[in-house]
């Protein structure tokens, strides 16, 4: 009889906590919140497992209730690990006028990507932004926060194909 070995997981899981935990721990503030607490763990991960959730309450000394409605009040904590590379498009009123619904529509097809999220190989994750401050360089999208500006259907092509070969 074969099974299942869930060493790694469980290794895995407790390595995932260590860290969370060492995050929670070094906060360089006389009063940790649970905000705080999520931050520290975000700027670390660059997400919130739910492992997370469950140590800040306990440090906090709170329920796990009150972490989730924190954590789901502010729009920027994730909850999925994000891909390798982060892309920014924006799709404020610069960029739109300049045909930014066009490129973003041909970031999606490219990346194999509904909406926002991660590609399938999880390299990239697209994001929706109302504006990269760029606007005389419109339309503007934003690898890891490196600007490209003055884009068309061809630029985003290649930056694409650049993204998926790293």
């Amino acid at each position: 009889m074969s099974g299942v070995d869930l060493t790694d997981n469980i290794l895995d899981s407790d390595s995932l906590r260590s860290s969370i935990n060492e995050s929670i721990s070094n906060q360089k503030r006389s009063t940790v919140t649970v905000l705080s607490s999520l931050l520290a763990v975000q700027d670390s991960l660059h997400y919130i497992p739910d492992e997370a959730i469950e140590e800040i309450a306990s440090f906090c000394k709170v329920t796990i209730n009150d972490v989730w409605s924190v954590a789901s009040f502010y729009t920027n904590f994730r909850f999925t690990p994000p891909g390798d590379k982060t892309l920014d498009v924006c799709w404020g009123p610069s960029c739109h006028i300049n045909g930014a619904q066009k490129l973003i529509t041909k970031a999606h097809d490219l990346l194999d990507i509904e909406g926002e999220g991660e590609s399938s190989d999880n390299k990239v994750t697209l994001r929706y932004s109302t504006c990269l401050g760029a606007c005389a360089q419109s339309p503007v999208f934003a690898i890891d926060h490196k600007m490209f500006g003055k884009l068309d259907e061809g630029k985003v092509e290649t930056l694409i194909d650049t993204l998926k070969k790293e």
